[in-house]
C-alpha cells in the first residue's frame, strides 16, 4: 500500500511550499503546478483562495524537523 502524502514544500518553496508540495506529490515539474495557479488566478479567481487555503491547512512534513 502506498503511504504517500502531501505536505508542504521544504526544499522546493517561493512563498509557502503549496505549488512544490503538489509537485512533489505528484512527481511533477514544480513551474507547472505554478503556472496552473497563476492561471487559475487569473482566470478563476479562485487560486489565490484555494493557495492560502492550502497553506494553512496542509502539515509541514515531519520527517525534516
Amino acid at each position: 500500500m502506498n503511504n504517500k502524502r502531501f505536505y508542504l514544500s521544504e526544499k522546493d518553496k517561493k512563498i509557502g511550499g503549496v505549488c512544490g508540495g503538489i509537485a512533489e506529490y505528484f512527481e511533477v515539474d514544480p513551474l507547472i503546478v505554478r503556472v496552473l495557479f497563476l492561471v487559475a488566478i487569473l482566470e478563476v479567481g479562485m487560486g489565490l483562495f484555494a493557495y492560502f487555503a492550502l497553506w494553512i491547512l496542509a502539515p509541514r512534513n515531519p520527517d525534516r524537523y
